[in-house]
């Protein structure tokens, strides 16, 4: 049984291969029987559409089905049960378990009750790894992974995206430029931590000093669910914002990238210039979360047969 509750779960190669197996999937008919009879249950306890759906998408391209429970109120954690019993139940009706889940270390705690493989979606503000793959196969689209230059634009404390991509960006030796309001840089742990893998991490306060220098500008909105009241998020809620003029002068291969929503933070403008590629991103949800699921050992005793597998 294979959990995957954190980037770090994933080595270098194994990123690669999951890519490799992406790009061979995407362009074709999704039309694989590979996880036919498989159930996978949609535990979100948070807010979602491109990752809930292309999770389901994702399966039922790969001949499996899904359930789901879409909030706290519709399930019996209303009546008091603790997430570790919900998962213990909802075990015995699934094959794997994708959830999300407002508090940090959710995900990592379901791991330890449940007896099918668990991926984490989201955990407050802790790891995404499945948004993470679909980010590194994007940028991969347009340039090679190793050495590339990143900026992190953004809410960087409570942004779980730029948290797992930038763990995964230190396994290709990439620089990495962080900008953020004030109290939202990227935790001082983190940085630390990619610092010690020798990765370059450069802060700035503004945008504009960097952006000419970047091959990827990975924008995240600032995430009003996270924060004690609504003073401390309106204080920084207009802060920054992408425009067709910030982006003058930049490298031509430059590659704009944001996991959605967004809300204030790119002017709408910015999606008819070539250096758009967040709806793009959004749609390689799907071959990478088919290439991901073949990941997980659902059934030892087919996964070696089957064709979407490694």
């Amino acid at each position: 049984m294979r959990h995957i509750i954190s980037i770090r779960d994933l080595d270098r190669a194994e990123i690669d291969g999951i890519l490799d197996h992406a790009q061979a999937l995407q362009g074709q008919e999704y039309n694989s029987q590979a996880l036919k009879g498989k159930l996978l249950g949609l535990l979100f306890f948070e807010p979602s559409t491109r990752t809930r759906m292309s999770f389901a998408s994702a399966i039922a391209r790969l001949g499996g089905q899904s359930i789901s429970m879409d909030s706290v109120e519709a399930s019996s954690m209303v009546k008091g049960e603790t997430l570790a019993d919900t998962i213990r139940v909802v075990s015995g009706y699934v094959d794997a378990i994708v959830l999300r889940h407002p508090k940090e270390g959710a995900a990592r705690l379901a791991s330890e009750f449940a007896q099918v493989p668990v991926i984490n979606a989201g955990d407050g503000a802790g790891q995404h790894p499945s948004q993470t793959l679909l980010d590194l196969y994007t940028i991969r689209q347009s340039m090679p992974l190793e050495g590339v230059t990143v900026g992190l634009l953004g809410d960087l404390r409570y942004g779980r995206t730029a948290h797992s991509l930038a763990h995964a960006l230190s396994l290709y030796r990439a620089t990495l430029h962080t900008i953020s309001p004030k109290g939202l840089e990227l935790p001082s742990g983190l940085a630390g931590e990619l610092r010690d893998t020798g990765t370059e991490v450069i802060e700035h306060d503004d945008v504009q000093e960097v952006v000419r220098d970047l091959d990827v500008l990975y924008v995240t909105r600032i995430q009003r669910e996270r924060f004690p009241d609504s003073a401390s998020y309106f204080k920084v809620a207009s802060s920054y914002r992408v425009t067709p003029e910030l982006l003058t002068g930049v490298r031509d291969h430059l590659v704009v990238l944001h996991p959605l929503p967004r809300v204030n933070e790119i002017d709408p403008r910015v999606d008819h210039l070539p250096y758009a590629r967040y709806f793009e991103q959004s749609a390689n949800g799907i071959p990478v979360r088919m290439a991901y699921g073949g990941r997980l050992e659902i059934e030892p005793t087919t996964i070696k047969t089957n064709p979407l597998s490694y």
